[in-house]
């Protein structure tokens, strides 16, 4: 687990999702399971649970009774839209005001926006 700030169930959840978002679990594929989300993540499984309980009430996951949870139809659609929804609160925000206390101006700041997003590909 990797974000000091979020409880570990909400990080198993974005976990999860990531998984969704980046395509390798399908619609109507089996999630991860508790037990194997609590080994991967060295977590006791009552969190590893929790956190795929996030994703059932958030339309992502759905139980099948015996067999697992699965990945619903449109559950990347909701993830990506969902996080969209808060990304300037959680993470633009934050970074303008940093950059304010170290005194970049707009236009530094677009620079240095515009060159480390060419760096990780996405201007190519």
């Amino acid at each position: 687990m990797n974000s000091e700030s979020e409880p570990l169930f909400v990080q198993v959840a974005r976990f999860v999702e990531d998984l969704i978002v980046d395509g390798s679990l399908q619609p109507g594929a089996q999630a991860p399971s508790t037990n194997q989300l609590a080994q991967f993540h060295e977590i006791n499984p009552a969190t590893a649970r929790k956190g795929l309980s996030l994703l059932v009430d958030a339309d992502v996951l759905h139980k099948r009774r015996g067999l697992g949870m699965f990945v619903n139809e449109g559950a990347r659609e909701r993830i990506i839209q969902l996080r969209r929804d808060v990304f300037a609160g959680e993470f633009i925000a934050p970074l303008i005001d940093e950059a304010v206390r170290l005194g970049y101006s707009r236009t530094d700041l677009h620079d240095l926006i515009d060159r480390v997003a060419e760096s990780r590909g996405m201007y190519q």
